[in-house]
């Protein structure tokens, strides 16, 4: 018999070992139908305390009467006393189960649950003779019955596209994916609190528009049926908030999924979450002080330091974050000094000689930008505010008045990745009218990413928008810094897959 038809026999054999765990599943539950016990029926259950809750808080517990509810994720069954372990949404927590004290009759439906179903317990608090916290069971509800199995439990679930396909399942096996997300939500509240008193006001805007303006990136396209119009699902925030300052609000910001018809990688996921803030009467300045008081603030509350763990490297936050230019840092890392090239022709030329690839529409600024991705970015480590940027990849942003080749803008990098975008926003109407119409011309020439003039944000500003600090935040970023996270998709609970097709 060959390898491959002995490993298919083994399959085959596995395969039909979990269809008969399943079979009997089901002829449980059918069981306890035909008995009038169909957990499914049930419709409430009064959970008075938690796992973590009661073993925290043993000393003041201790011997007083709880109901616990969760996943029943571990079974030993000993003649007439048992222990199983229940998990809730904050742990594990172990109850002793005796016939004596539930009933024969309870007992012996005990005994037939399955791992993974979910039970109630009532009981006491008390410690078992090994000293480890428990509720003493005095009666024991199945609630819902598993029709599926678990994974193997000291494997768990391993298998990284099966993780992301069935988060559930994920969650369930693996605490510390449960705490990456209790701690994704923990980072959204805390800036929110941020924010909150610096006396921003959170707002929503659209996701379906007519013009997917505010970055550089390809929209996805939808078709609105009640106006037979086709419709974008937005890639950035950034038009409709600076409407809003145009409104006089001051202080707005923005938490919500964007769209950006892009590839997959460990970096990116064609939507995300990004968070735009806007403050009249600043610049990009004071976007950069905001910038370095809110992530040392969210690194205090939730890894409770300003020094953390990334990987096998310490990321100081407790020190001020480095500033440098973009031609400063490509000169310090590849030696060309692009204040001194003169033309986009001679741009072209030392991006030859160094094996930089570019476009015939490339201008100096573009190539710069080239240098900064090729030589710069994956080495900026510790916090940098990498600043003054080309205007060519900067259409909605202030020129800067000493030098109008360069843009009051930031980006903020750490552990090689990009962080934050940031600028001094760009209010003159005339010059926005002139750079979104450089942005049609790339349209036209074929660049899917270029934006498009926005008649409607450029009557805002007509009306007069105030000088203004603005800054979007990669959110799922920032989460993988801040739990360890080594991938977009192990922050994200659902993220993008491709279909499973039969």
């Amino acid at each position: 018999m060959g390898q491959n038809e002995n490993q298919q026999n083994k399959n085959n054999a596995a395969q039909q070992d979990i269809s008969q765990l399943l079979k009997v599943r089901r002829d449980k539950l059918a069981e306890l139908q035909a008995a009038g016990k169909d957990p499914f029926k049930i419709t409430t259950y009064d959970q008075t305390a938690h796992s973590a809750e009661i073993k925290e808080n043993f000393d003041t517990m201790e011997g007083k009467e709880v109901s616990v509810a969760g996943r029943m994720m571990a079974k030993r069954v000993m003649g007439k006393a048992s222990f199983c372990n229940v998990q809730d949404k904050e742990g594990t927590i172990q109850c002793y189960v005796a016939r004596d004290e539930v009933g024969e009759d309870p007992y012996k439906d005990f005994k037939k649950f399955d791992i993974g179903d979910i039970i109630g317990v009532k009981g006491y608090v008390f410690r078992t003779k090994t000293g480890e916290t428990s509720v003493h069971a005095k009666e024991i509800t199945l609630l819902s019955k598993s029709l599926q199995i678990l994974p193997e439990k000291f494997h768990g679930l391993t298998n990284m596209d099966q993780r992301y396909r069935q988060r559930y399942v994920d969650l369930i096996m693996n605490p510390e994916v449960r705490d990456t997300f209790i701690k994704r939500s923990q980072i959204i509240k805390e800036i929110r609190s941020f924010l909150d008193g610096r006396g921003f006001m959170e707002v929503e805007t659209p996701m379906l528009v007519e013009n997917a303006g505010g970055a550089a990136a390809r929209p996805f396209v939808t078709h609105y049926n009640a106006l037979n119009e086709d419709r974008k699902l937005r890639i950035s925030l950034e038009l409709y908030l600076k409407r809003l300052i145009v409104g006089g609000l001051e202080r707005v910001y923005e938490i919500g999924r964007v769209f950006r018809n892009e590839g997959l990688d460990t970096k990116h996921n064609p939507e995300f979450t990004l968070m735009e803030l806007y403050q009249a009467y600043t610049d990009y300045n004071g976007m950069m002080e905001l910038t370095e008081s809110m992530f040392r603030y969210l690194a205090q509350k939730v890894v409770g330091s300003e020094k953390f763990q990334y990987n096998d490297t310490v990321i100081d936050f407790e020190s001020p974050f480095r500033r440098v230019t973009m031609t400063e840092a490509v000169k310090e890392y590849s030696g060309v000094d692009f204040d001194q090239v003169e033309t986009d022709e001679d741009a072209k030329k030392i991006a030859a000689e160094h094996g930089i690839a570019y476009e015939d529409r490339h201008k100096k600024g573009d190539i710069l930008n080239l240098f900064f991705d090729e030589y710069c970015e994956a080495r900026m480590i510790q916090p940098t505010f990498v600043t003054d940027h080309p205007i060519e990849i900067s259409p909605l942003t202030k020129k800067k008045p000493q030098d109008p080749t360069k843009v009051e803008r930031f980006e903020l990098y750490i552990y090689g990745r990009e962080m934050c975008n940031a600028y001094s926003e760009l209010n003159d109407p005339i010059d926005q009218r002139e750079r979104f119409a450089a942005q049609d011309a790339l349209s036209a020439a074929g660049d899917e990413e270029a934006q498009h003039t926005d008649e409607d944000f450029l009557n805002a500003l007509e009306i007069g928008m105030p000088p203004t600090g603005g800054i979007g935040y990669g959110i799922d970023r920032l989460v993988m810094l801040l739990t360890n996270a080594q991938a977009i998709r192990d922050v994200i609970l659902f993220p993008t897959m491709k279909s499973i097709r039969e």
